[in-house]
């Protein structure tokens, strides 16, 4: 079976960067439609929702959030705010950086270890595999699909391949 490290770090780095990469496309699509970076990250799925950048924000938070319980030493991390596209770009290189320095052994030992969080008015104790399996991944997709899904109503073109960097398709090619 896989050790906590090899379930968590690798995917979380994997998004973190697929994450980036959407948000370059969000850079290169304000400066070529000339449309406001501030107002494209204030953009929303609906009233009531967390905008683009919170969603980036949050997003980013998880990664770091899935293994805060068997390294705490990413504590620091979590203060981090952006504002801009540039800002929320170097928390989420800050964030990758610290995912990957971490011991995978170190990890993959703590793995029957104690995880406890608020999660809204509930709290999560469980171990720390199924805390991040069962809780932090989850999350962190919610959230990074979410901004997925504003990018692409503010009419940034972005398709699967974006969101996963596996598929391909022909340029112009439609589901519907």
């Amino acid at each position: 079976m896989a050790g906590l490290h090899a379930v968590s770090v690798p995917v979380l780095l994997r998004y973190l960067g697929q994450l980036d990469r959407m948000l370059a496309r969000l850079g290169a699509f304000a400066e070529t439609e000339r449309r406001s970076e501030a107002t494209l990250l204030a953009s929303s799925l609906a009233g009531g929702m967390f905008d683009l950048k919170h969603q980036v924000l949050i997003a980013s938070g998880f990664a770091i959030r899935a293994l805060l319980p068997v390294a705490p030493s990413l504590e620091p991390l979590l203060a981090e705010k952006a504002v801009t596209l540039e800002e929320l770009r170097a928390v989420i290189a800050r964030r990758s950086a610290a995912l990957a320095a971490l011991d995978p052994a170190m990890i993959d030992a703590m793995a029957e270890s104690t995880a406890r969080e608020r999660a809204g008015e509930a709290v999560v104790e469980t171990d720390a595999l199924s805390f991040v399996t069962l809780y932090a991944l989850p999350n962190f997709f919610f959230h990074l699909v979410t901004a997925y899904g504003i990018m692409r109503q503010i009419g940034i073109p972005l398709g699967k391949a974006d969101f996963d960097g596996f598929h391909a398709y022909p340029p112009g090619f439609s589901f519907v």
